[in-house]
């Protein structure tokens, strides 16, 4: 079975070619990692700056170190707010006049600054992102300013109920855990943030060693690095690329302490739906187990043919959407199950969503779900490169991963060798963790009981 492509860490050059498309991939004396994948044809570019902390790897508690809650969050917006050379107002219009489709994103493991551009407006996206990532200032007034837009931000995700009951559950499934933290902070850690905190934060993590910036599209790789280079060395003498470091290490799957999922954390609201949402611990990135989540998952709850889909919707009409779902990280993951519907039915919903969960983990999938699962992930894959911000994002994650690049066909093979026996046993498993039940919405009409 063919292995995935392995990224040298500290090679300071590396380069393949898969299928006629070149992926390059230098690593800056300084630890700055820039990695491209040219894809012939297009008059376009799609680039991000990835730094490889996320909130999960905020402190709370450490006595050696500030408290930085908030901090990963606050930054994705600040570094929009000026720098050294550029006012808020200046890096706002520099997009727009080159029609640039840009934003930023806070996870729990990265944050990423990204961009895509005309081929022709690559060296100007460059720099600008260069200067945004690198020469901050974190201005005083504007830090308060956006500590105000946050607070609206979070209140705008507080009255999206199922995004509340998403946030809900992973604070329910991972208690006392860096990963049940909500990625964009809680009202009151976003009110007891201040600049210096935020400020530590930014120049422990923002350094060459963890910044990983990666390119799709109509790209050149030996000009790319040279714009890199130079307009993060004119951000100063700390991003000079003749530094010597070695990059950050990658975040790989760690030995972690097993978490104990609460049972239950309903929350009412005034609302004509209730937000469900059934599951527990899942798999950790990494794990053997994952290509045989794909196939299970895409038999249980992704698509329209799926078991949940079927039974929730169209045999019994109890709701309008009904999935499942994984979400896997260097110390842990979670599998759940989600549907909305009135709150008479919640009661009906979660009997059937475990019900089939059970019937999966006790009878062998049929060969017919086997195969339609094996092409529908093997599409949604194919599908989904054609799209130069997913290969973009394909190089960071494995970059920042576990350094293992999985091309389309390597994948597939995994996919189409997953057994029946594979699935039938990670069913058990999952169904075995099976213990949090998250609920938003008029908690009193559908009768749930803690």
């Amino acid at each position: 079975m063919t292995e995935p492509i392995l990224l040298p860490h500290l090679q300071p050059e590396f380069s393949i070619n898969l299928n006629g498309v070149q992926i390059r991939r230098t690593l800056l004396p300084n630890g700055l990692r820039i990695l491209t994948e040219n894809i012939s044809g297009m008059r376009s570019v799609a680039l991000g700056y990835w730094v490889g902390v996320g909130s999960a790897d905020e402190q709370a508690d450490k006595p050696t170190e500030p408290v930085s809650l908030g901090s990963t969050h606050f930054l994705e917006h600040l570094l929009f707010k000026g720098t050294v050379s550029r006012s808020a107002y200046q890096i706002a219009e520099e997009f727009d006049m080159m029609g640039a489709q840009h934003n930023a994103m806070t996870a729990k493991e990265f944050t990423c600054y990204h961009a895509k551009v005309r081929d022709t407006d690559l060296a100007h996206t460059v720099a600008l992102l260069s200067d945004m990532v690198c020469a901050s200032v974190l201005d005083e007034r504007e830090f308060e300013l956006e500590r105000g837009v946050i607070l609206e931000e979070l209140a705008m995700a507080a009255d999206d109920h199922e995004d509340l009951a998403h946030e809900t559950f992973f604070e329910t499934v991972l208690p006392d855990s860096a990963l049940g933290r909500p990625i964009g902070g809680t009202p009151e850690i976003i009110r007891a943030a201040n600049r210096q905190s935020v400020w530590q934060h930014y120049q422990q993590h923002y350094t060459p060693a963890q910044l990983v910036v990666t390119a799709a599209g109509a790209v050149d790789h030996e000009e790319f690095v040279k714009q890199v280079s130079s307009s993060v060395a004119a951000a100063g003498e700390s991003w000079d690329s003749a530094l010597v470091a070695d990059p950050a290490p990658r975040r790989a799957s760690v030995a972690t302490p097993e978490y104990a999922p609460h049972e239950a954390n309903f929350i009412q609201r005034s609302s004509e739906q209730v937000h469900l949402l059934l599951g527990g611990p899942g798999l950790k990135r990494g794990d053997s187990r994952r290509f045989a989540f794909s196939v299970l998952n895409s038999i249980f709850g992704d698509g329209m043919s799926s078991r949940l889909f079927q039974e929730i919707r169209e045999k019994h009409g109890l709701a309008y959407t009904a999935y499942s779902f994984g979400s896997s990280y260097a110390a842990g993951g979670v599998f759940g199950m989600y549907a909305a519907c009135a709150p008479e039915k919640a009661a009906r919903v979660i009997q059937i969503a475990k019900t089939e969960l059970e019937k999966i983990a006790s009878e062998p999938v049929s060969d017919a779900e086997l195969a339609r699962a094996v092409g529908q992930l093997g599409g949604s894959a194919a599908l989904a490169l054609e799209s130069s911000e997913t290969r973009m994002a394909r190089l960071a994650r494995a970059e920042l991963g576990s350094g293992e690049f999985w091309d389309l066909d390597t994948a597939q093979e995994r996919i189409a060798a997953v057994s029946k026996a594979d699935i039938t046993e990670l069913a058990g498993y999952l169904l075995g963790g099976l213990s949090t039940t998250v609920a938003v919405g008029d908690i009193a009409r559908a009768g749930l009981v803690k």
